[in-house]
Parts: C-alpha cells; sequence; structure tokens
C-alpha cells in the first residue's frame, strides 16, 4: 500500500458492525452476542429489527412522554431544522429560547421565574449545584460550600451529580469527586413500607436526617440538599407523606436551598407539570430534561426562584453574571420541539390523563403480588416498581434475565435496576395497553429461573 493510499479517509466502516459502539450502562459483551435492536417507534411501540411491534413499558427513558414520533413535534422539528438549525446562545439569542423559557416558567409553581437550558439532566443537576454555590457566593455566604444529596439518589454522572448521588456503582470508579458532599439516608424501608400504593404512611419522620448533617457541619457551610421527589433510577421510592414538606421547613430554618431534581417526575409523570405541585413544596430551584421534548431532542434545565436570580443582577450591565453555559444551550431544534410538546401535553390533557389512569395503574401492577419472585411492589402517579428475589451471590442476574425475556420473548422492553423492573410507561397510555403490559410482565415473572 502506498503511503497516498494509507492517508485517504476511509467514510465508509464494515456493515453490520456492533464492535465500535461502546454502549452506556450496558453489558456489552453481552448485549453483542444478542443485540436488542430498535429501528423506528410510533405512539406505544417500538418496532426491532426483525418488524416485532415491542410495546414500550418504560417511555424509553422515562422521557417519551407523549409517546414516539407524534405528528406535531416532529412537525415542528422539520420546520425549525429547515429555518434556524443553529444560533448562538452567548452574547446572541433566538425567538424559540425565550418562548420555551416563558411556556416553562408559566407552567412552574410559585416564583420559579426562569429558565436556564442545557442539553440532559446530568448537566441540569451540575448547573443547579453551581447556581447554589454561585447564589451563595453573591449573597456574601461564601462559606457554604458543602452540597447535600440523598443515598440512593440520582442526579447524573457529572461529576457534580455523582458526588450528591447515592448509587454506589455510579461512583466507586471515580475517586472522590466533589469533596464535602454528604448524603441524607434514603426513604425506603420494606419492613414498613411493603406493597405501598402512592406514598407511603411510614417515614415523614425521616427528613429529620438533614438536622443531623447540620449538626454535624453546622448550617454555615451547607449550601443547599438535592432531591428527586420521587427516586425513580434506583427502583421507585415515593416520599412518604409529609417528608418533602419537613425538608422545606428544615432548610428554610437554616438558610439551605432545596433543589428537587425532577429530570424524571416532571410533565406528567406523577400527574402534574411538576412533581412540586403534587406536593405542595416549593424548591427553591428545580431541574427538568426528558420529558420536555418527549425525548425527541436533548434538553435540559433548570428553573430558579425570583430571589435566586436577582441576586446575581447586580454590577456592571455589561458584565456577565454568571460565567456558566453550554454550547447548545436553547438549542433552536430543541427548543422548538419543547414548545411543541408543551402544547402536545397541553391539548391532549396527557398530565391529567396519567392523573386519572393512576388507581387503574396501581390496580394491574399491585395483581402481580404472589408472582414468582416477587419481593415488594411499589406504585405512584404512572410508574411501578417491582422487587424481584434475587439469585443467591448473583445480585442483578435475574433482573436482567427479565429485561431480556421480556424483549426477546414477550415483545415489551421493561427498565431494570439491579433486580428491580421499573415501568413507566407514555402517558399516552390507555386501560387495553395496561392490561397488556401487566400480562407481559406477568409471563415473564413466571418464565425466569
Amino acid at each position: 500500500m502506498s503511503e497516498a493510499q494509507a492517508a485517504e479517509t476511509v467514510w465508509e466502516p464494515s456493515p453490520n458492525d456492533l464492535e465500535s459502539f461502546w454502549m452506556p450502562f450496558t453489558p456489552n459483551r453481552d448485549f453483542k452476542q444478542a443485540p436488542r435492536l430498535i429501528s423506528r417507534a410510533k405512539d406505544m411501540h417500538y418496532y426491532a429489527a426483525d418488524g416485532r411491534a415491542i410495546m414500550d413499558g418504560t417511555a424509553g427513558l422515562w422521557c417519551s412522554n407523549a409517546g414516539h414520533c407524534r405528528g406535531p413535534i416532529v412537525e415542528a422539528i422539520q420546520r425549525q431544522a429547515a429555518e434556524l438549525d443553529f444560533a448562538p446562545n452567548f452574547q446572541f439569542g433566538h425567538p424559540k429560547a425565550f418562548e420555551l423559557a416563558s411556556r416553562l416558567t408559566t407552567l412552574a409553581p410559585g416564583d420559579l421565574n426562569y429558565a436556564f437550558f442545557c442539553n440532559s439532566g446530568s448537566e441540569a443537576a451540575d448547573t443547579a449545584l453551581k447556581i447554589a454555590l454561585a447564589y451563595h457566593n453573591v449573597t456574601g455566604a461564601g462559606s457554604r460550600t458543602r452540597l447535600i444529596g440523598r443515598e440512593r439518589g440520582y442526579h447524573g454522572v457529572g461529576f457534580g451529580g455523582i458526588s450528591v448521588g447515592g448509587i454506589a456503582p455510579n461512583r466507586k470508579f471515580f475517586g472522590t469527586a466533589l469533596a464535602g458532599a454528604d448524603h441524607l439516608r434514603h426513604t425506603y424501608d420494606r419492613e414498613h413500607q411493603a406493597y405501598s400504593r402512592g406514598e407511603p404512611e411510614w417515614g415523614a419522620h425521616l427528613a429529620d436526617d438533614l438536622e443531623r448533617l447540620v449538626a454535624l457541619h453546622d448550617a454555615s457551610t451547607i449550601a443547599a440538599v438535592i432531591v428527586e421527589p420521587m427516586a425513580g433510577s434506583t427502583g421507585v421510592l415515593a416520599p412518604p407523606k409529609g417528608y418533602l414538606k419537613r425538608l422545606r421547613e428544615i432548610c428554610d430554618r437554616h438558610g439551605i436551598l432545596l433543589v428537587f431534581d425532577e429530570v424524571i417526575t416532571a410533565f406528567g409523570r406523577l400527574g402534574h407539570a411538576f412533581a412540586a405541585e403534587r406536593y405542595g413544596v416549593l424548591p427553591d430551584i428545580i431541574t427538568f430534561a426528558k420529558g420536555v421534548t418527549g425525548g425527541t431532542i436533548p434538553l435540559g434545565g433548570v428553573l430558579v426562584r425570583d430571589h435566586i436570580y436577582q441576586a446575581f443582577m447586580n454590577g456592571p450591565e455589561h458584565a456577565i453574571e454568571l460565567f456558566h453555559g453550554y454550547t447548545y444551550t436553547g438549542h433552536p431544534v430543541a427548543a422548538a420541539a419543547g414548545v411543541a410538546t408543551l402544547d402536545l401535553y397541553r391539548d391532549e390533557g396527557l398530565f391529567e390523563r396519567a392523573l386519572a389512569l393512576e388507581e387503574m395503574w396501581a390496580d394491574a401492577a399491585h395483581a402481580l403480588r404472589g408472582e414468582p419472585h416477587v419481593a415488594d411492589i411499589r406504585t405512584i402517579g404512572l410508574v411501578a416498581g417491582i422487587d424481584l428475589e434475587p439469585v443467591e451471590g448473583k445480585p442483578g442476574q435475574r433482573g436482567y434475565q427479565a429485561m431480556k425475556t421480556a424483549f426477546h420473548d414477550h415483545d415489551t422492553m421493561i427498565r431494570i435496576t439491579a433486580d428491580t423492573i421499573a415501568l413507566s410507561p407514555p402517558l399516552i397510555i390507555g386501560e387495553d395497553k395496561i392490561g397488556q403490559l401487566f400480562d407481559a410482565t406477568r409471563r415473564v415473572l413466571r418464565a425466569l429461573d
């Protein structure tokens, strides 16, 4: 081979090559032996490469709340890409970003009147933590540098998010991450909460664990507490009744900002635009992503209350107030997708639909009690967590078998976290599809070793 030939750029890879893609949160070697490939989607279904219709029991990754390939969203994306593909939001702007920000802040509760955009839930969590730290700096409380998360919490995969997150495998390979982070105890206790429907009666007192951390570190060092209203990725842990209100009261007492990570819970998953409304608790910051565009285009962000934004609006008017942002912050196509998605949620009443279906959903999920290997079932909104008894000495194996069996043998996509099955379908689901989803899940459970 000549030097000229060796230097040629190779544009075409080998056909059907699965090796090059290092897949996230996936056992790559096992997957590539028997891949679960999806080639298209519509409404409640994915379609496998072999043409099989696969019921989507997970709304993608908690994100396709309006279903797949919905016409109004697709058309908005197409129009925007043809009109304005990209424009910077550093020192410039474009109309759709401002329109989406206005729509979101109108939808949000209380005085959460300002939106900052990013591209994912991970970036949203890191953005919220940076804003919290910066807020205390600009208000003269620069000693408040400590961030408090919660055991079993998930706040994405950035260094800030894994520092306050509480899922061990997401943390243990990456060193100490941010110094000074600490964690509340998690809210799940099977002895007191088994087979709960909605918010458990037991556990509001667990919020008092924040007082322990205040006593340990002193409030003057704590910037913010970040929690998921419902902890989703760890296996569907609903907040005990009164827990979030109690957490709000303790934060207020000690001057600590309260951040709700609503990347999963926002946009109808719990029957409201934001879980904060369901619980009557106003956090200082809300993070969002996933459902804001129905999963069609990456977009995330944070909503902040008036006093946080206004604290930065000092100094010379030509000076940048917050040194933070991303190239694709408020991307035009993503913003257009967001506006169209909010329109669809409103026009089809999907948040209200989710709330109306909650009892029926819970009945169907809890009907699996007594099926093989089931150790606990939890439901809230249109979400269900089904704990499986683990195979002795092989944690996670039974859950992984359930996921593969569901796809290959029962034409259903389910999500797993270790030995927990999590179900969270698109909000367009109806009674017949709820029955179909749980019938398939029952067959999966009966097929497990």
